[in-house]
């Protein structure tokens, strides 16, 4: 009977990750930069350390997530772009089937309550609605390194063999590799207040934290490392805090997940004090798993993109006092049957409102607008948005380059964000972009001010081509002429939305 429950479970749980992971409307902005470094380890042979998507200065490019760019390129080149969804799929429940396994080895209360993993993958939909993105491999990661420490706490210590191995394949896939290596530091500290034995973990600590010098640069990739996870990205709104200004009315499932645990947590602590005392509570408490649901807690409300690590640590952490605190309730016995016919409604649903293709990003990506300057041969570097960089530097290399990417730390020196910020928002010297770093064609949300100012006649600039979110704006010199206009078939761009110009062989 459990098994055949498991097996429903993890059924229905695979098919919840599925419809999920195909409603998303557009790739993430960061993919194509990902293929194209992919396809130079692939294609090319070699690593790629050095920028030559863009017209602008560059330096070392210190690519952290070159490893799942190589995955991602192998997936389009021999499985097709479909296959980059289903590889979504299959990370996310590989993270929640983990999670099952860590609930698993903490508790006799059954893994296969799937109301709340199903509450978890709704408060997950504001930061993995992408089809597939680089920090999936540390939050699978993260999750894989606290079901080995759990087991490493039940006395199976070889296992902690596994860690620096670990550490090397996710140090050359993510830079998240340094939230494996905090795991480490909170598993000693808080067996340390458990007092229980600690050294261990500090021993893996220093061994795997030695080897992050494997990797492509050697040494210096470390002295960026730590640099690329200290930065202030005060530029980029997903690493803006979930209370800012931006967020305050956003992400509002996690924040009621969030408040959920914090009152599960306190209810359980209280009932606990209440029963035993504060004394016998705190020599019982498990000081790892406050330990990592505080610091994680911390992490999700600073930075929105970190969201996901809390979400997997009350996962495997704040399950067991969730049941706990409502066992006594009691719920009709075809409960669980209605539970899973709704999921399962919800997720045939899901497939039969949406067909399953590839999105083709037509709201968030200049689609149609690349497509005008490739079929008018409009050649030259090309100032955008550097969220919408490397799609264009993917589609238009190499008649054309571009100012810059989503790889700012990685391959672009620090005045150039606040450069294109002054221009966007024409602030007072947005002019001075176009002074240092001439364009030749300028591609530009609608919504920006910069949109209304090009267009005045004594800023030389005219818009030659625009759909409902993007303008395509031209020197008055270059724009006397008749132009082709784009097609406006939405198949043609899903089926040709991966075609590059970029080629290493």
């Amino acid at each position: 009977m459990i098994m055949k429950k498991g097996i429903l479970f993890y059924i229905t749980l695979f098919l919840l990750i599925l419809a999920y992971s195909t409603a998303a409307n557009y790739f993430d902005f960061d993919l194509w930069a990902r293929l194209i470094a992919g396809m130079g380890v692939v294609e090319g042979g070699h690593v790629l350390t050095e920028d030559f998507l863009s017209y602008t200065p560059v330096h070392t490019w210190w690519d952290h997530e070159w490893g799942s760019g190589v995955i991602f390129y192998i997936f389009l080149k021999f499985l097709g772009p479909y296959s980059l969804i289903i590889l979504q799929t299959v990370l996310m429940f590989s993270i929640f089937f983990t999670a099952s396994r860590i609930i698993k080895l903490r508790t006799e209360i059954s893994p296969y309550n799937i109301v709340f993993y199903f509450f978890t993958i709704m408060a997950a939909m504001g930061t993995l609605n992408n089809p597939i993105r680089c920090h999936m491999f540390s939050f699978l990661l993260f999750t894989i390194f606290i079901y080995i420490l759990e087991k490493v706490r039940r006395g199976n210590n070889k296992l902690l063999l596994l860690i620096p191995l670990l550490t090397i394949f996710w140090n050359n896939l993510h830079g998240g590799v340094v939230s494996g290596l905090g795991l480490l530091i909170m598993y000693a500290f808080g067996e340390f207040l458990n007092k229980q034995k600690f050294g261990k973990y500090l021993i893996t600590l220093v061994v795997s934290s030695s080897l992050l010098i494997i990797n492509p640069w050697g040494y210096e990739y470390i002295k960026f490392l730590l640099m690329a996870n200290t930065m202030q990205r005060t530029y980029i709104i997903e690493w803006w805090s979930i209370f800012s200004k931006f967020h305050m009315f956003k992400h509002i499932i996690f924040k009621l997940f969030m408040f959920g645990m914090l009152i599960t947590e306190s209810l359980s602590i209280f009932k606990t004090i209440k029963q035993e005392g504060i004394k016998n509570w705190y020599n019982k408490a498990d000081k790892v798993k406050y330990i990592i649901l505080l610091s994680t807690i911390y992490l999700s409300i600073s930075h929105v993109k970190l969201m996901p690590f809390f979400l997997i640590s009350a996962l495997c952490f704040a399950y067991e006092d969730f049941y706990k605190l409502i066992e006594n309730i009691k719920l009709p016995i075809w409960k669980d049957k209605a539970v899973y016919a709704v999921l399962l409604f919800i997720s045939l649903f899901t497939f039969l409102s949406k067909d399953f293709s590839v999105p083709a990003g037509m709201g968030y990506y200049p689609v149609k607008e690349v497509e005008f300057v490739k079929q008018n041969n409009l050649k030259g570097n090309i100032l955008t948005n550097f969220g919408l960089g490397s799609y264009v530097a993917y589609k238009l290399y190499p008649n054309n380059l571009i100012f810059m990417d989503g790889r700012y730390e990685e391959v672009y020196y620090d005045y150039m964000v606040p450069m294109l910020k002054e221009f966007c928002l024409a602030y007072p010297h947005w002019k001075d972009i176009l002074t240092y770093f001439p364009p030749d064609i300028i591609i530009i949300e609608k919504y920006y001010p910069v949109f209304k100012e090009l267009q005045k006649e004594e800023n030389g600039w005219k818009l030659v081509y625009q759909d409902k979110a993007f303008g395509v704006f031209l020197p008055k010199s270059k724009a006397d002429r008749k132009f082709t206009q784009p097609a406006d078939d939405l198949n043609y761009y899903k089926n040709t939305l991966f075609t590059t110009g970029i080629n290493f062989k």
